[in-house]
């Protein structure tokens, strides 16, 4: 066959194209979750992470780096080369820690390729079985009546902002009571020492059924299928509110596109599969894929959105 010569200065240049866009990946994949083993996110990262080294035929392992909210572990990632071989596992406190923090060692945006979101969660409302509240209209009433406490397991987690913004919404007055995690804060909510926390469903759920606790609302704009019968809380009683929580999955800037697109596809197939959408719901997770501009969409959104809601609640940055 004769090569032109137009056709070998096409050869010539295929060298150049970026040789991990072309044989990545070559070795083990790492995903860094910047929290400790056992969270939701955790979980998640190791469900998918093991699909994923299923289609792309190398190991994918998981890397837990907590500290900081988050920030230990995403500053490795954005320092990291970028080249496909290292991922992050992010969830919304990605999007909170920039209104939260005088400086962080990254830019939440320009540091960071996203690849896919890969689930949501709502949050759920709860008062403990002795409120005199019996739906979120009661709660309001009793607020303005009055004092009310809210649990959050922590400052700028998404509980304690979701509750933020129903206080801002509803027009009331709450004060925050911070704890470690969703245990201690749950034991103070069925104690009575707290007015109203909002937890994860499938967390909440054992003694929601137990009747220790009663669920008023569910955070996101459709109810939750773990717990069908509780309206969303802006059918309830503040029309607007809505508040998702979800996880998915960035790469360092300057990840070579073709790597990202294709991490980005293999990430939506596996998201499709019935046993990971079965194994999702197990954690009260939905799955959510989408492509990366999506992704980086909804951070930014996030990052906007919650930057004013601690501005209103007057929560000053570390």
């Amino acid at each position: 066959m004769q090569i032109t010569k137009r056709g070998f200065a096409a050869l010539l240049l295929l060298p150049a194209l970026p040789a991990s866009a072309q044989s990545w990946p070559s070795r083990p994949v790492r995903i860094v979750v910047p929290t400790g083993a056992g969270g939701i996110t955790d979980i998640l990262a190791r469900l998918v992470g093991q699909r994923l080294s299923d289609r792309l035929g190398q190991p994918v392992v998981i890397e837990n780096r907590p500290g900081a909210g988050g920030i230990v572990g995403t500053e490795a990632v954005a320092r990291a080369t970028p080249d496909g071989h290292t991922l992050l596992m992010v969830f919304p406190s990605h999007a909170v820690n920039p209104a939260l923090r005088r400086q962080l060692p990254y830019d939440t945006e320009r540091d960071f390729a996203p690849v896919g979101t890969v689930s949501t969660v709502s949050l759920v409302l709860l008062v403990p079985a002795a409120s005199p509240a019996r739906d979120v209209r009661g709660l309001i009433e009793l607020a303005r009546r009055e004092r009310l406490t809210f649990a959050s397991v922590g400052a700028g987690s998404l509980g304690h902002l979701g509750a933020e913004l129903f206080r801002s919404m509803a027009r009331i007055d709450l004060t925050h009571v911070p704890f470690r995690g969703a245990p201690e804060a749950q034991t103070a909510l069925l104690r009575g020492d707290v007015s109203m926390f909002f937890d994860t469903p499938i967390t909440a759920l054992p003694m929601i059924r137990e009747g220790r606790m009663r669920a008023l609302g569910i955070s996101t704009t459709e109810r939750s299928p773990i717990l069908p019968d509780v309206p969303t809380i802006a059918e309830a009683g503040v029309p607007g509110y809505h508040v998702t929580g979800w996880n998915g999955i960035l790469a360092p800037a300057g990840t070579p596109p073709a790597v990202v697109d294709r991490l980005s596809r293999e990430l939506r197939e596996v998201l499709a599969e019935p046993e990971i959408r079965s194994k999702l719901a197990e954690q009260g997770a939905d799955p959510a894929p989408t492509t990366p501009e999506a992704f980086a969409q909804r951070i930014s959104a996030d990052l906007r959105r919650w930057t004013g809601v601690i501005r209103e609640a007057g929560i000053q940055p570390d």
